[in-house]
């Protein structure tokens, strides 16, 4: 009989990696990511790149990614003063593994669709 012993210090890394993966995971972190995995870029390119994105939502998420170290913020004495973001070592470490799950939504998306659809078929007939 297999017996699994809770221990809190378990608990507690789990918690702390549900928020990283919760950060990480968030649609616009993966595609500000996704922009900056081949260079850096400004503010009004990645608003530009990103469709959807606020600018305030996109001051948020370059916010929490430079405060998790994965993004490098450099601003430029100008005027107006010009700021770059770019991938850390660990944000480079990170787009990997991104650009492998949307790989594999894309190469499974009719799968997943038909899946779905299959799915709300039998509940409607329910």
């Amino acid at each position: 009989m297999d017996v699994t012993v809770h221990r809190p210090e378990h608990s507690a890394g789990c918690m702390r990696v549900s928020k990283i993966l919760s950060r990480i995971g968030d649609k616009w972190t993966v595609l500000v990511i996704m922009l900056l995995r081949d260079r850096s870029r400004r503010f009004s390119e990645l608003k530009r790149g990103v469709e959807g994105i606020s600018q305030r939502m996109l001051t948020l998420t370059l916010r929490n990614l430079e405060r998790d170290g994965l993004v490098t913020r450099t601003v430029t004495p100008s005027i107006p003063p010009r700021v770059d973001y770019e991938l850390t070592e660990l944000g480079h470490s990170l787009a990997g593994p991104i650009q492998a799950l949307g790989a594999w939504a894309f190469d499974n998306m009719a799968q997943i669709d038909a899946a779905q659809t299959a799915y709300d078929a039998k509940e409607k007939a329910v």
